[in-house]
Formats: C-alpha cells, structure tokens, sequence
C-alpha cells in the first residue's frame, strides 16, 4: 500500500500479486567436478516486462534466469560459463529467497550489475587457519540476461572479499540478518570493479537502450559484520561515465544512470527467529545529471518471522520515500508504503 502523501496517509494505490516464482535446478554432469545451475522465473513482475527495461536486444519474456555449466579442478577454483548473477554488489548477490527485507534496496536498483552471459572464476585463498581471501573475476558481453544480439564491447568485473575471522556459518555473509545466531564474531569486507565497454543500455545489464554506446565503470565496496543474532552491513556503489546523456535525431535523451549509492542495514535476530531490522538508502546522482534524476532517500523498518530460517518467512515492511532536485532543492515524492510479504521455499 502506498499513500497518498506523508501527510495524507491515505491509500493512493494497492498492489497484490505473485511477484517471484521460480523453479531452479542444480546437479552434476559426468562426475562432480562438472555442475550446473539452471532458474527459471514465471510470474510476470519478474521477467522484466516493464518500459523502464524495453529494450531492441531484449525483447521476449525472461524465462531464463539462470543456466551456467561450472568445473571445479581442484577445491580452491571454479570456472564457469553461461548466463548468471555478475560477480557485483553483495545484496545484488545475496538470492532473492535470502533477504530480510521484501526487496533490494533503490541503490541496488540503481546500480547494480545485475545477470550477464559470460564465463566466471572464483578462487579461494587461505592464509593461516582463519583468514580466507576469495578472488572473483567475469568477461562477459555487458548487455544482460537474455540479450539476443552483442555489441562491440565486453564487460569486466572483478571483486575481491576479505573474511579475516573465517568463514560464516551455513554461507551466512550470503544471506541477510544472523538468522544462524553465529557463536563467534564474523567479518566481511569485500571490493569490486566493473568496466562496461561501450554498453548499449542505460544501466548496463538493465534498462532502456541508450542512442548512442557509451563506456562506464562501477565501483563497488561492501562490509557485513554478524554476532549473536545482530547484523550490520553497508555497500556503496558508484557509477561514472564521461558523457552520460545521449540524444536522437529528434533531440530525445537517455542517460547512463551514473551517481552514488549507498545502503546501510542493521538488525537483531531472537532466540525465537523474529527478527527486526532498520535500513537507509541514499541515491544521488552526478552534477551533469542534476536536471534528469533526483537524489532519492529511503528509510526502512522490517519485522520478519522466520519459520524454516529464509525458507519459509513472513515480512512485515514500512518505508518512508522523498526524492529531491539537486538542482533547484525542491522536494517530492514523500510519501510513506508499507508491504506484507509470505515467502515459501522447497
């Protein structure tokens, strides 16, 4: 439910819908050392059908999520190849399935790298008996799930995470909130780097196409700490681009969403797996793109139970939203929304 405005809590809208069903696969062919992943989504919302990501080499319903062939030579390094999530952001990582709230955050919506088909390296380091190092690389065609034509450019990504107090427990720096309530104090500090060369939309992987290929890079840094039922985690996201704005013949603009983004989330899980949480989101966008986007900031507050840990959850959310013209400092969009989510997983 949204409301009319922050001062009239009327309702301005009603939303009631499916808004993820998906069906996924993994297993090994041959031997174990050869696996794959296969997911594939079906209610409408979440196969992209929307004007804010039509686009000419995208065209067809988004069935195909997920599908990557992964070999594993030895324990320590995993190649892969084929279509999934780029090695970016961690909430953007974090599964849809493993979130404390109803969905990503504005900064992730904004900027993140989202699905590409390419081929992936994933490499463990240990040194000493806790510390583990994992370096993650991608080259991928920078034009995002699905895409049915490539353009001249490719897209790198590299990130690199630092878990100096060893691993969480259950793959927890991979799911939201200490839902496993960790014995021993955990800590994830974790960087990336993207260059899409010559990207044919506005967000990269996402979004309308752009008149003209323009080149950006992304900068991405994360922390996440986890003790006893409390987590805290916060990401900063950061997209450049030379000249952003590209015009057609008839003087129509589309821009490469190029801006800073920053989320912070902070939660207690109980004994009894209820769990509260509270997030910010800050989005601005550059000096050159003050007139087209405005700075957006969000303020959340979640209760959530968990039945059978992220498997089986109900969500309890409440935002409140105002945007802001950097340019003349003039105020909209403030309004409150709250959101009542039921997730149930095999």
């Amino acid at each position: 439910m949204n409301s009319i405005s922050d001062e009239d809590l009327n309702p301005s809208s009603f939303e009631f819908r499916v808004r993820r069903c998906r069906l996924s696969f993994t297993g090994h062919v041959y031997n174990p050392k050869w696996s794959y992943y296969l997911q594939l989504s079906f209610s409408r919302g979440d196969m992209d059908w929307d004007m804010n990501q039509a686009s000419n080499i995208n065209t067809s319903p988004n069935v195909v999520r997920d599908a990557v062939v992964y070999y594993k030579p030895v324990k320590s390094l995993q190649l892969g190849i084929g279509q999934t999530k780029l090695p970016g952001n961690r909430q953007r990582v974090v599964s849809s399935g493993a979130l404390q709230f109803y969905d990503r955050s504005p900064a992730n919506s904004n900027f993140t790298l989202d699905r590409d088909f390419g081929v992936f390296a994933n490499y463990n380091v240990h040194i000493g008996k806790k510390f583990k190092t994992i370096i993650k690389a991608a080259i991928s065609s920078g034009e995002g799930r699905n895409s049915s034509t490539s353009g001249p450019g490719l897209a790198y990504t590299g990130r690199i995470e630092l878990l100096p107090l060893g691993d969480f427990t259950d793959g927890g720096d991979y799911f939201e909130g200490d839902v496993a309530r960790e014995e021993k104090p955990k800590f994830s500090l974790a960087g990336g780097y993207h260059l899409n060369d010559l990207a044919a939309r506005t967000q990269g992987q996402l979004g309308r196409d752009l008149y003209e290929n323009r080149s950006f890079t992304v900068f991405i840094a994360d922390v996440l700490f986890k003790y006893k039922g409390f987590a805290a985690s916060c990401e900063y996201l950061r997209r450049d681009c030379t000249k952003p704005i590209t015009k057609n013949s008839a003087g129509a603009t589309r821009t490469v969403i190029e801006g800073d983004g920053i989320n912070s989330q902070l939660s207690y899980c109980f004994k009894n797996r209820w769990e509260i949480a509270v997030r910010h989101t800050l989005i601005s966008p550059h000096k050159d793109l003050y007139t087209s986007l405005n700075e957006n900031e969000q303020y959340g507050l979640g209760l959530t139970k968990y039945v059978m840990k992220h498997k089986v959850k109900v969500q309890g959310n409440v935002f409140y939203n105002r945007d802001r013209n950097l340019a003349t400092r003039v105020e909209s969009g403030k309004y409150f929304f709250g959101v009542l989510q039921l997730e149930l997983g095999i």
